[in-house]
């Protein structure tokens, strides 16, 4: 996203731009591809969502979105439960039906402390309590991350919407959906007019790329560039279990968590519903999600942003930050968890300041 939203604006402004892409297609993790009429997400789910107007704008140029909404669903012992935490989610839990209600629960199961939480553990149980902690996200916390919630830091459940309200949009954002006919058209038309050269390992030639341009937009593994010169940073990884099934609908929902510890899926996605089909099917995908050990040939989907990884990270920025030459944009060039609307916007903000600041 970083890279292909970087390279369009280039090119609007009459820059000559090159793309440089390891994998055999455009778009990333981003990349959708369809199978039997079911646009599938081949690296896991995307939902794009904003209140950025300015971007929302942009990617609009090269895609119309559906009005898909995102509305998961968990599964812990054997019960179903309505994602983000909210009304349904109390009442099924707890049998509350009120807001008031469900204040005066969580008042009781929340835990105090007298310092700021100092893990993911200790942070969800300051927000939510012990039941919503125990139930529907310790074992999943587990699982996604291969990591004790006590090992990671606080931050990472910050992001967990908790509402009063019977409503159960996981976002909050003024636009969401998804691109009609799946993300791989939306970054093919954005990079329509570029050269693209996929197949291609940037580090095996660097110095020869870099002899090629004036400016090199780095949207890779930041270890990587510098060789692990420091140390591996740490990543979140997954491994995908496809299954056809012979039914026109299996789970009824796009997300379905799956948060006790012993199940080794952390979700059920099925791909037909995040952008249905042009017509009925006869058959459907389901992916199982499947968190992984982390190793240097692994796909990296999420930074583990613990102590020791950023404190290897912060040498590598010092580094890369010291390159007039080069731009390092995106989750794994700046080692940081971005929603795909950030990433987009944090390169339209990039650019801008490179172009005219």
């Amino acid at each position: 996203m970083y890279g292909s939203c970087f390279a369009r604006l280039a090119a609007d402004c009459g820059m000559k731009v090159l793309v440089v892409e390891r994998r055999p297609h455009v778009a990333g993790n981003c990349y959708t591809e369809k199978m039997q009429g079911i646009h599938m997400h081949r690296y896991g789910p995307h939902i794009f969502h904003t209140s950025n107007l300015a971007v929302w704008q942009f990617l609009g140029r090269f895609a119309e979105f559906n009005n898909y909404i995102n509305s998961p669903l968990a599964i812990s012992k054997g019960e179903l439960f309505s994602l983000p935490f909210n009304m349904h989610t109390f009442h099924q839990l707890w049998g509350v039906r009120t807001p008031e209600e469900a204040r005066a629960r969580l008042r009781e199961q929340c835990v105090q402390y007298d310092r700021p939480p100092e893990n993911l553990e200790e942070q969800a149980l300051s927000l939510v309590g012990k039941d919503l902690y125990e139930r529907l996200i310790r074992g999943y916390t587990k699982k996604q991350w291969q990591k004790d919630p006590r090992e990671l830091p606080a931050e990472i459940i910050r992001r967990l919407p908790l509402r009063f309200t019977y409503n159960c949009n996981y976002f909050n954002d003024r636009f969401q959906g998804i691109p009609i006919g799946g993300y791989t058209q939306l970054f093919e038309k954005m990079l329509d007019s570029i050269e693209v050269r996929l197949n291609i390992d940037f580090h095996q030639e660097r110095a020869w790329w870099e002899s090629q341009a004036s400016m090199v937009v780095y949207t890779g593994k930041i270890d990587e560039f510098f060789n692990f010169e420091y140390g591996e940073l740490e990543y979140r990884t997954l491994d995908f279990h496809d299954r056809w099934l012979e039914t026109d609908n299996a789970q009824g929902n796009a997300v379905i968590n799956y948060c006790d510890e012993e199940i080794p899926f952390t979700r059920k996605i099925e791909h037909q519903h995040f952008d249905p089909p042009s017509s009925p099917v006869e058959r459907t995908i389901v992916t199982e999600e499947i968190p992984a050990a982390w190793s240097r040939d692994k796909i990296p989907y999420y930074p583990i942003n613990n102590g020791a990884n950023m404190a290897i990270y912060e040498k590598y920025r010092q580094r890369a930050d010291a390159m007039s030459n080069y731009v390092f944009g995106g989750r794994l060039a700046e080692y940081k968890y971005y929603d795909m609307h950030a990433v987009a916007g944090a390169a339209m903000l990039r650019f801008q300041s490179l172009r005219f600041g």
